[in-house]
């Protein structure tokens, strides 16, 4: 890979190669390194959701009962994948966003409910930074918002 900012290197500190930076993989799998490589950054992939589910649900594992820890395992992996689709609906942001921040935008909305002629109004905050994201997201799942 390319270096992007030549200035992160340390003074007195150079580079083996000052135009590319090479990483090192320790594997034993079977597969030569091009095969091997791919698979080495699909797993890291994967880490990145284990670390954004233990940001979230998974913080409050382990109980003391097998069968509640399955079902609060079920329920975390699905509100996981409901949130990251309903991020993917929102916006190319919030398509790359962690669960995380896409319940600080999208689902913890600072908005006033009203209910005028049997309709449900959400007054959202004036100059709300995500209000069309939001919008964006109940259009793509089929409803009409009314603000």
């Amino acid at each position: 890979m390319k270096r992007l900012n030549p200035k992160t290197v340390p003074e007195g500190q150079s580079e083996l190669f000052a135009v590319w930076r090479h990483h090192v993989i320790f594997t034993d799998s079977v597969f030569v390194l091009t095969d091997a490589e791919p698979m080495h950054r699909d797993h890291a992939a994967v880490e990145q959701v284990f670390a954004d589910l233990e940001d979230s649900a998974l913080a409050h594992l382990p109980s003391g009962k097998f069968t509640a820890n399955a079902a609060w395992l079920t329920l975390a992996a699905t509100a996981y994948n409901l949130t990251r689709a309903a991020g993917h609906l929102a916006s190319v942001f919030h398509a790359h966003a962690r669960t995380g921040t896409i319940r600080r935008h999208l689902i913890n909305v600072p908005a006033r409910i009203a209910r005028p002629g049997r309709r449900i109004v959400l007054h959202l905050p004036e100059r709300w930074r995500w209000a069309e994201d939001f919008t964006d997201l109940w259009a793509a799942v089929g409803h009409r918002m009314v603000t």
